[in-house]
């Protein structure tokens, strides 16, 4: 038997699909909808610790994640580096913002949620995670 090669998915195909046609199918609900579907590929995909969780933005091609800032209730991130993030004035980082909550609530137990912000000069993503140490997940 034969071993098969990964095939990998070039960057025209992936903007294909994540700007073009999610775009289109889902419409104005389209940073609602990406930001649960990123918090749905969490729970699909959970990660024991960072490290996992910034080694899993580079498998997806959604770029190199640093942590820039920790606290005792909310990180900051950039996220840089990938040729997808070439586009960033037309894409929407919601599934990736949804994404990273969703595995901090997983691992420190708060509720959590993350915004994004555009910084085009400096092309890279911020991202902002917040948790609420009074609110535990079940």
């Amino acid at each position: 038997m034969t071993q098969k090669m990964p095939q990998v998915v070039t960057a025209f195909g992936y903007e294909i699909v994540r700007d073009h046609l999610l775009s289109s199918v889902l419409g104005k609900n389209e940073h609602e909808i990406l930001y649960w579907a990123g918090k749905e590929l969490a729970r699909k995909f959970p990660a024991s610790n960072l490290e996992e969780v910034v080694q899993f933005f580079e498998d997806a091609s959604w770029g190199t994640l640093i942590l820039e800032k920790d606290a005792k209730d909310q990180a900051f991130y950039a996220l840089t580096g990938s040729e997808n993030l070439l586009h960033i004035t037309q894409r929407c980082f919601r599934l990736e913002a949804g994404f990273l909550a969703q595995q901090y609530q997983q691992m420190n137990g708060f509720l959590t949620e993350c915004s994004e912000e555009k910084q085009t000069k400096k092309n890279q993503i911020s991202l902002h995670v917040k948790w609420d140490l009074k609110d535990p997940v079940a």
